[in-house]
């Protein structure tokens, strides 16, 4: 027998088979800069200055940490888990880009553009909120909650109505919470190596 074909023949090991679980990682980052953000949001902080702190967190947390989770998952071939951490990510990262750079030259279009923008956003969570019913019910929440925020914060900037405003942040508080559960379910139920914390399949699992 030819040594090709012995290798040809021989089982491959699976490469992402050593590759850490990137889920918590990219929830927990996506979690806590969604919190600090939404705080200033919902009105409960209301020193404009303090804002300065979520640039930091968008750019190294939110945004590097969360899309190279993304990276990731595109190696363990998890589609879902790719584009939402990527994409979420990028978010973040052009979300800093845009508040530190762009924002403050636009005057008096700023909210028509920054409505704009997270009507864009809201459309993508939108539909990776119907993807999600097949993932389980921990990450659906996140997304059923992100999706409120998103369109809340949305008709707040084009309306101009702080109240809606504020409503988009106490959303993105519940939504930062869940997105913390989900992340903590995954640590805790690998570390552990069984189910302390469920995160409800919603669909049975195949054989």
């Amino acid at each position: 027998m030819a040594t090709k074909d012995v290798v040809s023949e021989t089982p491959q090991a699976d490469p992402t088979a050593h590759i850490a679980d990137p889920g918590p990682l990219g929830l927990a980052a996506f979690a806590m800069t969604t919190f600090v953000l939404s705080a200033f949001n919902s009105g409960l902080v209301a020193d404009e200055k303090l804002k300065a702190v979520v640039l930091p967190l968008a750019l190294f947390y939110g945004g590097l940490s969360q899309f190279m989770a993304g990276m990731w998952e595109f190696r363990k071939a998890n589609t879902f888990g790719a584009l939402a951490f990527t994409s979420y990510g990028a978010f973040w990262l052009s979300f800093a880009a845009y508040a530190k750079y762009i924002e403050p030259s636009l005057g008096a279009n700023s909210a028509k553009a920054t409505g704009i923008y997270l009507l864009g956003w809201t459309i993508f969570t939108a539909y990776m909120t119907v993807a999600a019913v097949q993932v389980n019910g921990a990450v659906l929440s996140v997304f059923v909650f992100l999706t409120l925020t998103f369109l809340a914060l949305t008709v707040g900037e084009f309306t101009g109505t702080k109240s809606i405003a504020h409503v988009g942040g106490y959303l993105g508080l519940i939504t930062a919470v869940l997105a913390w559960y989900t992340s903590f379910a995954g640590v805790t139920n690998f570390t552990f190596k069984r189910t302390v914390l469920p995160v409800v399949p919603l669909t049975p699992k195949t054989a």
